[in-house]
């Protein structure tokens, strides 16, 4: 009995490639000697993707389809989509073909050498200059204050075995960081590197929120740094202060009628405290929120429809 492969794709509003998308996995598969399944997990598109799903589904079974009750976002969506798989091992790729097909017998044949994590691996792009710029200094930067060592340029997307899939649905995390869990998991990556494209056709997803949120919830979730350093900048803030207010303490008794103090400094330090105290207080809300996830226990996903499981 061949084993089986699980396909992993999300969707939102992805009327111009998903039938492009779910044909090319079918041929690519159909060179395999592997049985599979196509999961694609929508969330909630307005445009036609969930009528042109409907379509694939009827004449292809292997097709499946999840429709979320409404847009969980871009991180809930495939994590539970993945934990819907029935194969022996699961491969999770974007619909936007950014994740080039040619991956999946790549991602294949490192499984069958015994790896259980492969990540693609992103070395080139022809995404904007700054944007992959950004990004780039984004991965630096979290892997040096992380708690754990994390995949620089990965998406997320690659094959997992089930066992890897077993132990993401035992965490039971309603917010993961995706990247950063496969780290904590396990340290034994395999990459695969690629040459990302543009996307296939349609609106990218990303922009500066969804950037922000994942890389805040990576920091937030994966390195106590910022903590430390609101306990260090308190403290070392706290020592200068004092010290200042000493030094004009003993001015202005010294030479009281020469030394003027006036507003300026007084100004210039209240502003400066406030706005550190701000972003301080942002970082912990932050945190605050991701406790906050946890304790309501509300389900990564709520489906509104089920078709060809």
């Amino acid at each position: 009995m061949s084993k089986k492969i699980s396909i992993i794709t999300p969707t939102f509003n992805e009327e111009k490639n998903i039938e492009k998308l779910c044909s090319e996995i079918s041929i690519e598969m159909s060179k395999l000697d592997y049985d599979y399944e196509h999961i694609v997990i929508d969330n909630h598109s307005n445009d036609g993707t969930i009528l042109i799903l409907k379509k694939i589904a009827a004449r292809d079974k292997k097709v499946k389809v999840i429709i979320n009750s409404r847009n969980f976002g871009h991180i809930r969506s495939p994590i539970y989509g993945m934990l819907q798989a029935s194969g022996d091992a699961c491969i999770l790729m974007n619909s936007d073909f950014q994740d080039p097909i040619e991956l999946i017998p790549k991602y294949i044949k490192e499984w069958e050498q015994g790896n259980q994590i492969i990540l693609a691996q992103r070395i080139s792009s022809d995404e904007n200059f700054f944007l992959n710029s950004f990004k780039n200094f984004f991965y630096k930067f979290i892997n040096k204050i992380s708690d754990v060592p994390l995949m620089r340029n990965t998406t997320g997307s690659g094959l997992f075995t089930k066992n890897i899939v077993d132990q993401i649905r035992k965490i039971d995390d309603p917010y993961p960081y995706f990247r950063g869990l496969l780290s904590e998991i396990s340290s034994q990556i395999k990459l695969i590197q690629f040459h990302q494209p543009k996307r296939s056709g349609g609106e990218t997803k990303n922009n500066f929120y969804t950037l922000y949120d994942i890389g805040v919830l990576g920091i937030v979730k994966h390195s106590k740094l910022p903590l430390r350093l609101m306990t260090f900048i308190g403290f070392f803030t706290s020592i200068i202060s004092i010290m200042i207010a000493t030094v004009f303490f003993f001015y202005k008794i010294l030479f009281w009628d020469s030394f003027e103090v006036g507003i300026a400094p007084l100004v210039i330090g209240l502003f400066t405290i406030a706005s550190i105290q701000i972003f301080l207080l942002g970082f912990i809300g932050e945190y605050v929120m991701t406790i906050l996830t946890h304790t309501r226990k509300l389900p990564l996903v709520v489906e509104k429809e089920r078709i060809n499981f």
